[in-house]
């Protein structure tokens, strides 16, 4: 498909969950990252055409790494996986340019229909 995707999660299971998932979806290139500033690191490095991020990390959290994506003037969609809730942090998210929210605990279902959209996306 020639789309890669960067999976940020301090947790390795979370990231191999997420990458089953991504894969389902036939997206192959994935770059992993255990922490935000590795995130940072591989974004600033490489180009991707979307970034999969949970909000609490060591290092950088989630939302630090969208701002930085903003920041750098990126539009590739930028998705945090997280436990967050709370209508302020849904909103700090928001006005920081998130792309799409996924809540833990998910399943691969939930998790392929908040990606698949900007998955599609890139093959028109």
């Amino acid at each position: 498909m020639g789309m890669k995707v960067l999976v940020a999660d301090d947790s390795g299971v979370m990231r191999k969950i997420i990458i089953r998932g991504l894969a389902a979806l036939g997206v192959t290139e994935i770059v992993e990252a255990g922490d935000g500033n590795e995130a940072i690191k591989h974004f600033s490095e490489q180009s991707f055409d979307l970034v999969l991020t949970d909000w609490n990390m060591p290092g950088k959290t989630g939302i630090e790494v969208l701002k930085e994506i903003r920041a750098s003037g990126a539009t590739i969609p930028v998705v945090l996986i997280t436990t967050e809730t709370e209508k302020r942090r849904v909103m700090d998210a928001i006005q920081a340019g998130v792309s799409e929210y996924v809540v833990k605990p998910f399943d691969a279902a939930t998790l392929q229909a908040k990606i698949g959209k900007f998955i599609d996306a890139t093959l028109v």
